[in-house]
């Protein structure tokens, strides 16, 4: 992966950044997706943002090697505290877990007006991203899920907007979880990484069973039927 050929998780992050936008990319790593962004005419200018000494390095080295130091803004910094509020039209989190991804959009909110694109791919536990953009009142707008290297990612991308829209016609409990948007499409992908973990949950759920009846272990026992109920709901229903 390089800035002109970016692995498959982030050319899809790449193809919605809105045309013409100044992105904002936190964790920037070693700016492949702005350097990307820019030279393929999808964004007019970005922010890298990263907070340690290391990857820093690498950002600017490649947006040198690039030569876009005059369309890249490289910035030292925790989160979303590299931008300044409305500086950027898109801001991209990638490559993260699920919570510090939200983490990250709830430290730094104040520095969001509401009219970004937010564009998020967590490697694991996006139920914790849809929970924030829901309480935040973004609209999720579409998602991706996808494999790469035997691993499955989801791209989650937002506005502000009627936030209740994408769980029209599924429980939001079921759609923060999977994905409304995934739900409806229910790719390969999809269904390969919700059946793997179904059985996962009714392996922990047979092995609680087995163990002392205690009042945590009853607990958790309710705990995983709602969640085996919740996947078989997904899974089965067209």
């Amino acid at each position: 992966m390089n800035e002109l050929k970016l692995s498959k998780r982030l050319q899809t992050v790449a193809e919605y950044i809105p045309k013409g936008a100044v992105m904002a990319d936190i964790g920037s790593d070693h700016a492949y997706l702005p350097c990307y962004a820019v030279l393929n005419h999808k964004a007019s200018g970005a922010i890298a943002g990263e907070i340690t000494d290391g990857p820093l390095l690498s950002a600017k080295r490649q947006v040198e090697k690039s030569g876009l130091s005059t369309h890249i803004s490289v910035r030292q910094g925790d989160g979303l505290e590299v931008i300044k509020k409305g500086e950027a039209d898109a801001v991209t989190i990638a490559g993260m877990g699920g919570s510090l991804i939200a983490h990250i959009l709830e430290a730094g909110k104040d520095k969001l007006t509401g009219k970004e694109r937010l564009i998020l791919q967590p490697n694991i536990h996006a139920v914790h991203i849809r929970e924030w953009l829901y309480k935040e009142g973004y609209a999720l707008i579409d998602e991706v899920i996808l494999e790469e290297d035997g691993k499955c990612y989801e791209v989650l991308v937002a506005e502000a907007g009627d936030r209740d829209a994408a769980y029209a016609d599924i429980s939001v409990a079921a759609g923060m979880l999977v994905g409304p948007f995934l739900a409806r499409e229910k790719n390969a992908v999809f269904l390969k990484k919700w059946t793997q973990e179904l059985q996962h949950t009714q392996n922990i759920y047979e092995q609680i069973s087995q163990a002392a009846s205690t009042e945590q272990n009853k607990q958790k026992l309710t705990e995983l039927a709602d969640r085996m109920e919740l996947l078989k709901e997904v899974i089965d229903h067209g």
